[in-house]
């Protein structure tokens, strides 16, 4: 009887050691994934991808409040949830330089679902 419960024990050991490894791996190529694909321009989104790993839990995040407008894109070319919500199109706005500049938005640059994407595979294969 005690060799069956040494025996159970290792087991489940091992088991959670080897979901631990695939969560761990999941959330580390989801923020590779994402890092590598986003767009960059001052560099601040993709420094704002973060993992938080621990035991059997992972959170992969984005900082930016702008990430979304990456991702989807605005005006005209908003490809998300409920389109442009836009009250003008286009629309003009004063740069940084103190210029004024006219748009009718950004094209999505998707980098977020399609990290995701690669990473659901991933965690499938793995724990298939």
């Amino acid at each position: 009887m005690k060799n069956l419960a040494r025996a159970l024990q290792a087991y489940n050991d091992e088991t959670i050691e080897k979901v631990q490894r695939g969560v761990t791996e999941t959330a580390v190529l989801l923020d590779t994934e994402a890092s590598s694909r986003v767009a960059v321009d001052t560099g601040m989104t993709k420094n704002s991808i973060q993992s938080d790993i621990g035991g059997l839990e992972a959170t992969v995040s984005v900082g930016t409040y702008w990430a979304v407008f990456l991702e989807f894109g605005t005006g005209i070319y908003a490809t998300g949830p409920g389109g442009s919500r836009a009250k003008k199109i286009p629309w003009t706005y004063k740069g940084d330089d103190g210029k004024w500049y006219t748009t009718y938005g950004m094209v999505a640059q998707p980098f977020w679902f399609p990290a995701i994407d690669v990473a659901r595979r991933y965690f499938k294969n793995y724990f298939s």
